[in-house]
C-alpha cells in the first residue's frame, strides 16, 4: 500500500506558543502518511514540548539550538544548513507573533529561523496567538511580507484561546496542516 507522502521529506518547525503541543500530532500524522519528518524548535518551544518527545515521534535528532555540538554528529555542525537542503517543504507550527516577525525580517537566531532563511523549499506557517496579537498591524504586516515572498499562511481560526477567550488566533488543527503539506507535495492544489 502506497501512502500519500511516501518518500517525501518534511521539516516541522515548532514555535513558542501554547499550541506547540499540537506539533506532536502534526509529526505523527505526517509519518502515518509516509513522510520522513525532521524537527527544528525555537528555545521558547522547548517550554511547551521537549526535544526528546519530538525526537521519539519523528525518529530523528531535533535541532533545538544553533549552538548544539553533538559529538555523535559528523559534519560541519550547522544543522540548519543540512535541514534546509534536506527538506522538500517546511511547515512552522505554533508560530507566535515573535516568530512570524523574525521570519519576515530574515533574522536567524534559532534553528527554525536560520533554517527558513537558508531554505528554498516552500514555507507553510500556522500561526497561534491571542487575537489582539494576531490582529495587530505589525503581525498583519509581517504575515503580508511572508505571503508576498510565497509563504502560505494556514489559519489561524476562531476558537478557544489559551486565555479562555473565544476569538481568532487559535492554530489550525493538525489535520488541516497536514492536508496543506500534502497539497504542496502531491496535490499542488
Amino acid at each position: 500500500m502506497t501512502l500519500a507522502l511516501d518518500g517525501h521529506r518534511v521539516l516541522v518547525g515548532v514555535g513558542g506558543s501554547v499550541a506547540a503541543f499540537k506539533a506532536c500530532q502534526v509529526v505523527t500524522d505526517l509519518r502515518r502518511e509516509g513522510a520522513e519528518v525532521k524537527v527544528a524548535m525555537t528555545e521558547a518551544a522547548t517550554h511547551f514540548v521537549t526535544p526528546t518527545l519530538l525526537r521519539a515521534l519523528s525518529g530523528h535528532r531535533v535541532a533545538s539550538s544553533i549552538w548544539e555540538d553533538d559529538p555523535a554528529e559528523v559534519g560541519h555542525g550547522m544543522s540548519h544548513l543540512d535541514l534546509a537542503s534536506w527538506c522538500e517543504v517546511q511547515v512552522v507550527v505554533a508560530a507566535s507573533a515573535d516568530l512570524i516577525a523574525r521570519l519576515a525580517l530574515g533574522l536567524a537566531g534559532d534553528p527554525v529561523t536560520a533554517t527558513a532563511l537558508a531554505c528554498r523549499a516552500p514555507l507553510l506557517v500556522a500561526p497561534a496567538m491571542e487575537s489582539a496579537m494576531w490582529e495587530h498591524p505589525a503581525t498583519q504586516g509581517h504575515t503580508a511580507t511572508l505571503t508576498a515572498r510565497g509563504a502560505r499562511i494556514i489559519g489561524p481560526v476562531h476558537g478557544r484561546l489559551a486565555s479562555g477567550h473565544e476569538s481568532t488566533g487559535r492554530m489550525a488543527e493538525p489535520d488541516v496542516i497536514v492536508s496543506a503539506v500534502r497539497d504542496v507535495l502531491v496535490g499542488r492544489a
